[in-house]
């Protein structure tokens, strides 16, 4: 693990018809997003894709060149529509052999309970030439990392458990801080001096999300930076901003 002076970036891809069709409400996103802010990565993209090979290919090269690190959720289990090993290797020109050591992990799992090891089962020993292996505490089935692409199950309990065990091996970047000011008008209203507050403070990212609490107007004025100082001045600027409104 390494800090580097320019934040490392990262992509999110979530494979998955059943992400698409609905059927299935991604939690995984959230979780991801929340550990690149704690390593100060920056994630700046995250993809919904189908079960397509060509689609799948072609989103891995395009982001593993574009980011430090991309993270791939979802189609490392055992039925057919599981594809995304295959795609990987495809996106890196390996061949996918089966893995001794992911095979040797299943079968101690399969042989403590009495799991047939049946063709099906051993597809989730393959993996692509020159890959590592990401630990799989909950169901063992490991995921992968091929150079800066983590390949991770798209059940949330067993994502968030093989993301954990990799947050180790990723470089970190300065953590990103925040700060809130909340007020009870609407956008239109706070729109023009935002704008020139977030010109007084080209560094951080300041945004604006209207909600409602007890039936009323809450607007959330929302700073995220690097620079703790930096924010707490901004914070002064924006509450007196908020009570000049009033």
């Amino acid at each position: 693990m390494t800090k580097n002076s320019v934040a490392p970036t990262a992509a999110v891809l979530l494979i998955g018809n059943e992400l698409l069709s609905g059927r299935t409400q991604d939690i995984n996103l959230a979780y991801i997003a929340k550990r690149m802010v704690e390593k100060g990565i920056r994630l700046q993209e995250a993809r919904v894709i189908s079960d397509t090979p060509e689609v799948i290919v072609s989103s891995l090269n395009e982001l593993r060149s574009r980011y430090t690190y991309v993270f791939t959720t979802g189609g490392i289990g055992p039925t057919h529509d599981d594809i995304t090993a295959d795609c990987v290797a495809e996106a890196f020109g390996v061949a996918l052999p089966i893995n001794p050591d992911a095979k040797s992990i299943l079968m101690a799992y399969f042989k403590e309970r009495e799991i047939e090891p049946n063709a099906d089962r051993l597809r989730m020993a393959r993996i692509p030439e020159g890959a590592s292996l990401v630990e799989n505490s909950v169901s063992a089935a490991p995921g992968f990392q091929m150079q800066n692409v983590f390949v991770f199950a798209g059940v949330p309990r067993i994502m968030q458990a093989m993301l954990d065990s990799v947050l180790p091996r990723l470089s970190e970047g300065d953590v990103m801080h925040s700060i809130t000011v909340t007020c009870g008008v609407g956008e239109g209203t706070i729109a023009s001096p935002l704008r020139d507050i977030q010109a007084q403070f080209p560094s951080i990212d300041v945004g604006c999300y209207p909600g409602k609490m007890g039936g009323d107007i809450k607007l959330s004025l929302v700073g995220r930076g690097t620079d703790q100082q930096e924010l707490a001045r901004l914070k002064m600027v924006l509450e007196e901003m908020v009570a000049g409104l009033g």
